[in-house]
């Protein structure tokens, strides 16, 4: 299908409907609106297979692509011009002919446990994160883990009224909804050292069609790409995604990997050297680390 025409300054942004997609879609028009001035930017909500499937175990389906492929054919088929995504959430293939465009100023990438009121040591920690639930073994051994879904609301409420001891959340999506506080539950900050994030968590991409990048490109963080670029570097070359017992983050010039493989690593890496050269550096670690594909 050709893409349609639409005029210069009138767009549409698509995004999934869920609050914590809503409150980063605002966030991305508003820096639309400030690079690009007299542009009217028209949001367009979408449901994705992942929101639809709610009763789905992302572990066994996968998960990849699951809450993007319908944003991507709307901007291939010309039905929006960007299309706002948490960038975990990205896969590490792209459609031909689309591109992100950019990345906003990236919050802390740092998860957070939360826990049911008077839990002190929890039992059952719900998460559908291999990542997360490896790593967490670490931490408390004797637990067992069970599968949870939903808006991050739905969450807090499953903890509080006592579905399991705890789960855990990005400290981003709390901070973007405004959330420092819930009845029932008690936020307990996870550190990158104990569980490193997926990669480009805490980061909103903007993605686009290719010819039209360079319109879009003033609004956006280049700090946030320079990590996130580093971080997708190791995803390409690795496979997987958010649903894979994976995780890389490059914060305040800290390169912190985890893989099964290897458990726990880190690296200082200067950001001038990151910026230049994040394909040789996720080629060069993975050989050392003897890093395999999954």
């Amino acid at each position: 299908m050709e893409p349609m025409i639409k005029p210069a300054k009138d767009y549409v942004v698509a995004t999934r409907k869920s609050p914590l997609a809503m409150a980063q879609t605002r966030l991305a028009v508003k820096a639309l609106e400030g690079a690009i001035p007299g542009a009217s930017f028209r949001i367009e909500k979408m449901v994705t297979t992942g929101d639809r499937r709610k009763e789905w175990s992302l572990e066994e389906k996968g998960g990849k692509g699951l809450f993007t492929k319908e944003l991507e054919d709307a901007l291939l088929e010309g039905r929006a011009d960007v299309a706002i995504h948490s960038a975990k959430d990205l896969p590490s293939d792209m459609p031909e002919g689309l591109a992100i465009a950019g990345y906003l100023p990236r919050e802390e990438p740092h998860d957070v446990l939360v826990l049911r009121e008077g839990v002190e040591e929890p039992e059952t920690i719900a998460t559908g994160s291999p990542r997360r639930r490896i790593q967490l073994r670490y931490l408390y051994p004797k637990a067992r883990f069970v599968e949870i879904r939903g808006n991050v609301d739905t969450r807090l409420n499953k903890i509080a009224n006592g579905e399991a001891d705890a789960t855990v959340l990005a400290a981003a999506g709390l901070k973007r909804l405004g959330i420092d506080q819930w009845e029932g539950v008690v936020f307990q900050p996870l550190s990158l050292d104990e569980c490193i994030p997926a990669v480009g968590q805490a980061a909103v991409a903007i993605q686009s069609r290719i010819e039209n990048m360079d319109t879009f490109r003033l609004a956006f963080d280049e700090s946030t790409a320079i990590a996130v670029r580093l971080e997708r570097a190791f995803l390409e070359r690795l496979g997987g995604g958010c649903q894979v017992a994976f995780a890389v983050n490059y914060t305040d010039q800290v390169l912190r990997i985890y893989h099964k493989q290897c458990g726990h690593e880190k690296r200082n890496l200067l950001r001038e050297y990151v910026a230049e050269y994040p394909e040789k550096i996720a080629e060069s670690l993975i050989e050392q680390l003897e890093l395999k594909d999954g």
